[in-house]
């Protein structure tokens, strides 16, 4: 890694250290070895020894470090983890974001809920929408629509049936 790269990492690690720390604790289950491994992988970055080329995620890159560091210390102090506790400390390293199979997942399932919601009578979908979406108290959009509030109940349970209905 060049010098910047690396010079990157560092002040990463500095801006973000308590929020690797806590990141790492929930990861490993342990704060004390949280707190060794990041110092480990402060004494890494420091030596160069980890570094080959630019770093395009910072976090996930010190992350990956630091769940090393841990992982060689818990070795050389012959605390081993068992397989699965080793599988889990990796799978807690995936990426919680949706992947892209998730996100167009998402897409379709509002685009049909904005289609059923359109498949509403006008006043209807006007009651969901200010009540649910603008959050707008129920004596409040009787009053703009001028309607009674057990109407607009009425019309709320109704939209709320079409949608659980449609969206089976």
């Amino acid at each position: 890694m060049s010098d910047t790269g690396l010079g990157v990492l560092r002040d990463f690690m500095l801006r973000r250290y308590e929020d690797l720390k806590r990141r790492l604790t929930l990861q490993l289950g342990n704060a004390d070895l949280a707190g060794d491994a990041l110092q480990d992988t402060w004494v890494r970055l420091e030596g160069g020894a980890e570094t080959s080329g630019p770093v395009q995620y910072p976090l996930s890159y010190l992350m990956r470090m630091a769940t090393n560091a841990a992982l060689d210390r818990l070795r050389s102090e012959s605390r081993f983890l068992s397989g699965t506790e080793v599988e889990q400390v990796f799978e807690s390293l995936s990426d919680p974001a949706p992947g892209p199979a998730q996100t167009a997942e998402a897409r379709s399932e509002a685009q049909r809920l904005a289609a059923v919601i359109e498949e509403m009578p006008p006043r209807r979908r006007r009651i969901l929408i200010l009540i649910r979406v603008d959050e707008m108290p129920r004596q409040e959009v009787a009053r703009r629509l001028g309607v009674s509030v057990s109407l607009v109940d009425r019309e709320l349970r109704r939209a709320h049936d079409h949608v659980v209905e449609r969206m089976r």
